[in-house]
């Protein structure tokens, strides 16, 4: 058995480099509590460097201009959290959530897979570096020996199995009591310390029975983590059902451009989290975070109490959100800008946008071979890229395939979604279908608008036909059918509304079929089509 743990270390600052890249090389502090009490809560190592300490107020913090000051966001910490966890399920089903900073994996039958262990330490701690966390990475036969020196060691850690105490004897007493809180363990640790036990051997080599009887069964618990020899089984955490980016912005954002920069970063996270797990989207979500400037309407800044009302209101975030919903499952960063470009422009959020959140649900890819007999069809990326572009030209509602109503009324049809792969699907199934070779289908080819046309009666029948916009359609009638009067809809008020002919007419290049209808309503004749 064996088991791997990744730690990150000062997870809340983690999490804001991870949403923050260009923060990593600056001295950062991030504070906490409601002003003016406000309190630095985390560091990064160059703010400590600077002399920045936890519990220091921000008032005093801010004495430093170089430093860079960032409120606690729980939204970050939790999408921190979930690519953890997806880093350590992209390796293993049964995952632990053991904290917000650890992920417990087992790697049981994983050696046939990644191969051996501490390859697959390695492996799992470049991943995580893939996915904007640096994090400790430790691999023990069970679960609190992997955990302790992933908190103790950094970087990858190996421990072969029996070598336990051994490797984790040199790591300070504290490691035992992280993420736990202080008023907790400064008892254990005080003690401790007056009886000088300052790294785990020491307390290792402890006898038992002495322990138990000044520090109790917790005592035991301690001295049997610090000797590495503890068991227990995993408690698996279920797979995410979407896979989603969070920014809180420090600054409203105005411009789509660099709004798109954003989402560019966080398309390529989503995406590379997708990746790992083998994994595609068929439906992005955009949901935007405005500022409500709605309260400063018609206000007169010198009245003061409607104007800090004003202020409050604002402080009320306008939800925006658009929806792409994808023919096929597919995984491409830049084809996923241009269509969230697109509807950008086409529908502008309006406001000043204060926090983005992308959320992409998962599906499994598509797996699709191309056809001998099938024609060629363009890539689903582009087709779908293609088809943006024009739906932003001429607008949505104009673009798509055709799909017919259920009434009788003529040219009745409405466009829905273009899919090119069921378009696929339906040739393929009509190229399995046995047709006869004999038969012949006759297509009716509609003119729009349709053809003015003089018509010459004989018995109320037409029997010739001359069209001013169309010299190819006129001629004596040689052969008809009809009439079929119809409306379409036999219950609207207008129930009979038109006479339709299918007529044969002698032109100069030969015989043509043509469809004629006489508008009852107008009065007037039109060559709706001719037939192919």
């Amino acid at each position: 058995m064996a088991f791997a743990c990744i730690f990150v270390p000062n997870f809340p600052m983690a999490a804001v480099f991870r949403a923050e890249p260009e923060l990593r090389t600056r001295a950062v502090a991030i504070y906490e509590g409601k002003p003016p009490l406000e309190k630095i809560f985390a560091v990064s190592e160059s703010a400590g460097r600077m002399g920045i300490t936890e519990g220091m107020t921000k008032a005093q913090a801010e004495l430093r201009p170089e430093l860079r000051l960032r409120p606690r966001s729980a939204v970050q910490e939790s999408v921190a959290h979930a690519v953890l966890l997806d880093c350590a399920q992209s390796f293993s089903p049964r995952v632990e959530d053991a904290a917000a900073d650890t992920a417990m994996v087992d790697l049981a039958g994983m050696e046939s897979l990644f191969g051996a262990l501490p390859k697959i330490a390695q492996a799992i701690f470049s991943r995580a570096a893939g996915l904007g966390l640096e994090a400790n990475v430790a691999v023990a036969s069970n679960p609190d020996a992997a955990m302790l020196a992933a908190r103790g060691f950094a970087g990858v850690t190996v421990i072969p199995s029996g070598k336990e105490a051994e490797l984790l004897g040199s790591l300070p007493v504290e490691v035992l009591f992280a993420g736990r809180h202080r008023e907790d363990v400064n008892g254990f640790l005080a003690t401790l310390e007056r009886w000088g036990i300052r790294e785990l051997r020491a307390l290792a080599a402890l006898p038992e029975v002495a322990l138990s009887e000044r520090l109790g069964q917790h005592g035991l618990r301690l001295r049997q983590l610090a000797r590495g020899g503890s068991s227990r089984t995993l408690v698996p955490v279920e797979e995410p059902t979407v896979f989603e980016e969070i920014v809180e912005l420090e600054f409203p954002v105005v411009l789509l451009e660099p709004l798109a920069f954003l989402l560019n970063r966080m398309l390529e996270q989503i995406c590379a989290r997708l990746a790992w797990r083998a994994l595609a989207t068929q439906e992005l979500r955009l949901m935007l975070e405005l500022e409500n400037f709605s309260a400063f309407h018609q206000l007169s800044e010198t009245d003061s109490q409607q104007y800090h009302s004003a202020i409050e209101t604002r402080k009320s975030a306008i939800s925006f959100q658009r929806t792409l919903r994808l023919p096929l499952p597919m995984l491409d960063v830049k084809l996923f800008l241009k269509l969230l470009q697109l509807e950008l422009n086409a529908h502008p959020p309006g406001a000043p946008i204060r926090k983005i959140h992308l959320a992409a649900e998962p599906a499994r890819p598509r797996s699709a071979q191309g056809g001998l007999f099938l024609p060629p069809a363009p890539e689903p990326e582009k087709l779908e890229l293609t088809l943006a572009r024009i739906a932003s030209l001429v607008g949505e509602a104009r673009v798509g395939s055709v799909e017919l109503l259920d009434t009788h009324l003529a040219e009745n049809f409405r466009l829905k979604r273009f899919a090119a792969g069921a378009a696929q699907e339906t040739i393929r199934q009509k190229n399995w279908e046995e047709t006869s070779a004999e038969a012949t289908i006759a297509a009716l080819r509609i003119f729009r608008p349709p053809l003015g046309a003089s018509v010459t009666l004989e018995n109320d029948q037409p029997a010739c036909v001359a069209c001013a916009q169309k010299k190819e359609v006129q001629g004596s009638v040689l052969w008809k059918a009809g009439p079929w009067r119809s409306s379409g809809d036999w219950w609207e008020r207008e129930a009979w509304s038109r006479d339709e002919w299918d007529v044969a007419l002698e032109t100069g290049d030969g015989i043509g079929l043509f469809r004629l209808v006489h508008d009852l309503l107008g009065g007037g004749w039109f060559v709706e089509g001719t037939y192919d």
